[in-house]
């Protein structure tokens, strides 16, 4: 037996132990690592390897699976480092992409959350991964006489908020900057949510980009929701 073949043999049962946590036979061995050798070569390989220590059948029957022995050879002298390197570079950047965009989302929710708290209104966001809105207080605005008096009112607010995808689209049409600005009415260009005011204004927090708002009843608040929202967006981007 090859010292050369013997290493790989063995690479090929760590492999697939590490990636399926299953006992590995001879056969599976030479099919997918592609062995060009016949069946009792391999096994005889597998048999010298079970006899040096470096793998060990766990009960009759079984394949084998590596030893202490066998996992040290492979992390002194087999091992992919350079191969293994660039993954792990790749997925860290995937991950600390995808755990940046969930601390904002975590953010942005607490902001939100305050929001519709202190305004007894709906408080809204759009999200950094994707172009959709979230919102917190519908039950707020349902509550105020305008709208548990007026059923229209309140399910053309309702199908609005429902539909968040053609909010984020209006929101992106309109002149919105870092100041926070007022809709009031029939300056809102959705006809649904006329009978509403909207307060508006745009957040960054860790490089992504949206929008935070009120939505409720045109009889609000607004000197303390325009000053309330501007402190929660300081927050939000730690000024």
């Amino acid at each position: 037996m090859s010292e050369e073949r013997k290493k790989k043999v063995l690479q090929a049962i760590i492999n697939h132990f590490v990636e399926t946590a299953e006992p590995v036979g001879s056969n599976t061995i030479l099919v997918s690592y592609q062995f060009h050798v016949s069946p009792a070569t391999i096994r005889n390989d597998m048999m010298t390897l079970e006899e040096e220590g470096y793998i060990y059948q766990p009960h009759t029957s079984a394949g084998r699976i590596p030893t202490d022995k066998g996992y040290r050879l492979f992390v002194d002298e087999m091992a992919d480092y350079k191969t293994a390197r660039l993954e792990a570079l790749h997925d860290l950047i995937t991950i600390r992409e995808k755990y940046r965009i969930e601390k904002v989302r975590e953010k942005l929710y607490d902001a939100v959350s305050l929001i519709a708290r202190a305004t007894n209104s709906v408080s809204f966001a759009t999200t950094p991964d994707n172009p959709h809105t979230f919102f917190l207080g519908m039950s707020n605005v349902l509550r105020q006489p305008e709208f548990s008096q007026n059923s229209v009112h309140a399910s053309e607010v309702m199908e609005v908020l429902e539909h968040g995808d053609n909010f984020v689209n209006t929101l992106a049409s309109l002149d919105i900057n870092d100041s926070a600005r007022t809709f009031i009415g029939e300056e809102n260009i959705l006809p649904q949510i006329q009978s509403c005011s909207i307060i508006v204004t745009k957040y960054e927090n860790e490089g992504y980009k949206g929008y935070l708002g009120i939505l409720g009843p045109k009889r609000m608040g607004y000197a303390y929701n325009i000053v309330l929202l501007e402190e929660i967006k300081k927050l939000l981007t730690n000024k």
